[in-house]
Order: C-alpha cells, then structure tokens, then sequence
C-alpha cells in the first residue's frame, strides 16, 4: 500500500517555517529505527526535502504536494514501513547538506542532478531519472540557438546546473537569477526575461500547458538525477537503491514514469 504523503504549505511565513522545521527532527542523537535498521529524523515517517514547485517532479495540487518524484519516495517510504512527509525549503539547503546535517529531514528529493561537487556535500542514491538542459521562450521571440540571446535577459533558478550552464555557455547575455522555477517561467510568460534555461522536463510540461510558450532548443548534458541523504548515511541509501532497483524490475518505475510524462521511458 502506497504511504501517505503529509505536506507542509507553502504559504507559511519564515517565522511559521522555522518553528515547523525545528519539529521536524533534532538530528542523529533522537533518530527513530525504521525497517532494516534505517534510522528517521522522525519517528513514523520518512522526512523529505524538496523545493517547490518542479512540475511534474514536486508540486502542490490542491491541499497535497505530488508528482513524479513525490511517488518514487512513496516507494522507499513503503519499503520502511512508514509514511513519506514532505518538507519544502529553498534548494540550497538541500545541495549543501544544511538540511540533512541540522535534522531536518532524512533525504532530497528535488529533481536533483549528480554532481561532484555535490558529492562532497551529500551521498546520491543510483541515478533514477536522466535529464539534459533547455531553452524556453516565447514562441513569437524567434528564438532557437544561444548565439541569439547576446544582449538579452535568460533567466535560470538559483544554485541549479541550469544556472551553471547558462554561465558557462552563454556568451553576452544578462543572467537574472530566480529562487525557484515558478518565478523563472512567469518571468518568461510576462516578458521579464526573454528566455529561460533549466532541465528540459519541466519546461517540455510547462510549455504543452502554456500556449504561446515553447522549448526551442535542448543541451545535451547527461545529467542524471539522485535522492540525496546525509553523508555516510549508508543503511537508507541502501533501502533507496533497492527500491530503485525493484521499481525497475517490477514495471513500477514505467507506471509512475508514464502517469507523469505521458510516455514510456526510452529504454538505453
């Protein structure tokens, strides 16, 4: 039986927030056992961090938050023998380890790219969903190669290989910076920047619900995503790698996949 996801809102003040994450665990000395020996921040319930939204991986709908990557925790979360509860916060707690190092939570799941210099922050699960970066504008922009964007606005989220790309890559433009990827697609919506680059999925899924908005151009980065837990944190790393690996064998993985993208995944 899938667990029950538990959500905190978005629209709590930062005051609000604080006391709600301090509840949410007070690290390794109070850690509840789970199964096979996988140690929570709390007991009952496995904690994860997420930044929101990221359509169609992590994103309120009404009074929950689903998607993509919300349901291949429910997966883990099952295994244990508990309940997923979802923490949203900004990205960089989660990329840097703050959030697994203070207690706040026992993994992150954020459409989260393996990185190496994440590597000296946080260990990765195996790599569960392959991922590239993209290019959104408006369609009316003509927009369809980076060497047209020299003297424009791109827009790219905070602390993401979006924002790396776009520094590294693309020449003469103007970087504005967003917090999160709602900010950086209304930003292109209203014509506040006039192109936005970040992880092709969720600006394939915001384009085919935008009229008037496309993904005009893709970079090919091999990037993989990764459940990220504390450092050293090998037993619940281990419970995540088998279920990725048993989602997989079992066609859980392709049923999850395709409710959220619309299509099989490629297989290779």
């Amino acid at each position: 039986m899938p667990a029950i996801r538990r959500s905190i809102p978005i629209a709590l003040g930062a005051a609000a927030l604080a006391v709600v994450l301090a509840g949410c665990g007070g690290g390794g000395d109070d850690a509840a056992p789970a199964a096979g020996g996988v140690e929570l921040v709390n007991d009952g319930a496995l904690t994860t961090c997420t930044h929101l939204p990221y359509e169609p991986f992590q994103f309120q709908d009404g009074a929950e938050i689903v998607g993509f990557d919300v349901e291949m925790v429910d997966l883990v979360a099952a295994k244990l023998g508990v309940e997923q509860q979802i923490i949203d916060m900004p990205f960089d707690g989660i990329q840097s380890g703050a959030a697994f190092d203070s207690g706040q939570c026992d993994l992150g799941a954020a459409a989260m790219t393996i990185t190496e210099e994440r590597k000296q922050n946080i260990d990765f699960s195996d790599p569960y969903f392959d991922a590239t970066q993209a290019l959104l504008v408006q369609e009316a922009s003509g927009i369809a190669d980076p060497a047209q964007l020299a003297g424009k606005k791109v827009g790219v989220q905070n602390s993401t290989t979006g924002q790396l790309y776009a520094q590294e890559n693309i020449a003469g433009a103007e970087i504005v910076v967003f917090e999160d990827l709602g900010l950086l697609t209304t930003a292109v919506q209203t014509g506040t920047v006039e192109a936005a680059i970040a992880d092709n999925g969720p600006l394939l899924d915001f384009a085919k619900k935008n009229p008037g908005l496309a993904v005009t151009a893709e970079f090919r980065t091999d990037e993989q995503y990764g459940i990220g837990v504390r450092k050293g944190n090998t037993a619940l790393l281990a419970a995540i790698n088998e279920t990725i690996a048993a989602s997989r064998a079992d066609g859980s993985y392709d049923r999850i996949y395709e409710k959220w993208f619309g299509q099989a995944p490629s297989q290779g």
